[in-house]
């Protein structure tokens, strides 16, 4: 059963590194205390609860990858994309309060893709690999790196794909 992912344009592609520009996304989105790993795991039960029904309709909407995460403000803000068939307008309220719907607009991200577990240590060196990339490259972040997850926790770990995401300006 294929996972819907969101749609992008590749403008460059050099090994593991890719530049890419995203349109408007609609997201569903939770803000979570915690470390990375408590974060990921309150945050996404909370989101899956409103994807599976908890939501004003007590609509079903598919699951979607990846799942993201982001610091801001000594927290996490952990998303799900929502399907590309929906809108603002066509997606139920959530029933949870903490559970937030807002459009993303459209934006340009250098992207590192790695496979295996995404541990603090792990996301820390890459991210500053990323950001190396970037600068190489002559780019210019515009906000801080999210870690993007594809894979269901049960996927064997050296075969889960994983992507750090960097937006820069166009």
């Amino acid at each position: 059963m294929a996972v819907e992912e969101p749609a992008y344009r590749s403008v460059l592609r050099v090994g593991a590194f890719e530049i890419r520009d995203y349109p408007t996304l609609i997201v569903a989105e939770v803000s979570v205390s915690g470390d990375q790993k408590e974060a990921a795991g309150s945050g996404f039960r909370l989101l899956a609860g409103y994807i599976f029904g908890g939501n004003t309709r007590r609509q079903s909407i598919a699951m979607t990858a990846p799942v993201t995460q982001v610091q801001s403000a000594g927290k996490w803000i952990v998303r799900f994309t929502m399907p590309s068939a929906y809108s603002m307008a066509t997606l139920p309220e959530p029933n949870d309060p903490n559970v937030h719907l807002r459009a993303v607009p459209a934006t340009r991200f250098a992207v590192l893709k790695f496979s295996g577990l995404a541990g603090k240590e792990d996301v820390t060196a890459k991210a500053a690999r990323l950001e190396g990339l970037v600068s190489t490259h002559n780019l210019s972040a515009t906000g801080p790196v999210s870690l993007a997850q594809y894979d269901p926790p049960w996927t064997l770990w050296f075969m889960r794909r994983n992507e750090l995401m960097l937006p820069v300006a166009p």
